[in-house]
């Protein structure tokens, strides 16, 4: 079943060329008539270069982003960009930007999270219910009192996502999860992306890293110049050599090393 889906969706940010035409082909497009398809219960990786679109893309499905022309559909209907619409759109698909400091702004770590559901006009003790719920959920149920600021960077990043979780979402959306965090906070970030897919939650997730995705993802969608070149199971498109060098995710010098095969060995380095 699809639970979200965008369709040719093209857009420019504001002071480009490209914002004020929308012409075929355009290289300052962020979006350049990109689709994508969001299955329920997928793990589904995003990924391409630096400005490949990925952000920009995950930025319309929920709303944040309107795009000039293309559609977004939740549940085969069109988004309503009313701020109604979109508040009903956000419980059930929530975004977690890149840099945890770009979402959390309050006092402490438990206010923070609980500002989503506060703002869905539950009350004290069904609000205070959820956040308990979505800091344990990410490892952080003992760090409630704390400022943001006191806490480590994989700490935020995972902070972030309680506050995603405390809206209950079906659809948990991440730019770049593991950037800036080291193998053990990967590790730790995963083990909790596990525990949440395993309970039912769909998640989607952008990252230029292609073992990350080989390791956690079962759907892959390849992006470039705006578009998605290509989607589907984890084990076709990741071994696609094709499609990791049209995506521009292959190193030259490295594809070029392996060609060669692995370096000769000195013998006087092993004596």
């Amino acid at each position: 079943m699809i639970l979200l889906e965008a369709i040719g969706l093209r857009y420019a940010w504001p002071g480009t060329k490209a914002a004020a035409v929308l012409t075929p082909g355009q290289r300052n497009e962020a979006l350049a008539g990109a689709s994508l398809a969001v299955r329920q219960g997928t793990r589904l990786a995003l990924l391409g270069g630096n400005g490949s679109g990925k952000s920009t893309l995950l930025l319309h499905l929920n709303g944040t982003l309107r795009p000039a022309m293309g559609e977004v559909r939740w549940q085969g209907r069109m988004l309503d960009y009313s701020r109604r619409g979109l508040a009903a759109l956000r419980q059930s698909v929530a975004l977690v930007f890149q840099d945890p400091d770009d979402q959390l702004f309050a006092g402490t770590l438990a206010q923070d999270v609980s500002f989503g559901p506060l703002n869905l006009g539950l009350d004290a003790a069904e609000a205070a219910r959820r956040v308990a719920t979505a800091l344990a959920a990410v490892g952080l149920a003992e760090l409630g009192a704390l400022p943001p600021h006191m806490l480590s960077h994989g700490q935020r990043k995972r902070a972030a996502i309680a506050g995603a979780l405390a809206m209950h979402p079906a659809v948990l959306v991440l730019d770049e999860p593991t950037a800036g965090l080291d193998p053990e906070g990967i590790d730790i970030l995963l083990d909790h992306l596990d525990a949440l897919h395993g309970q039912g939650m769909t998640v989607v997730f952008s990252t230029h890293d292609l073992r990350l995705a080989r390791h956690w993802a079962n759907e892959v969608a390849m992006m470039r110049q705006g578009q998605v070149i290509a989607h589907g199971a984890a084990e076709r498109v990741l071994y696609d050599a094709r499609v990791i060098a049209a995506a521009g995710l292959q190193s030259r010098r490295f594809a070029e090393a392996d060609r060669a095969g692995p370096p000769r060995k000195d013998p006087a380095w092993l004596s």
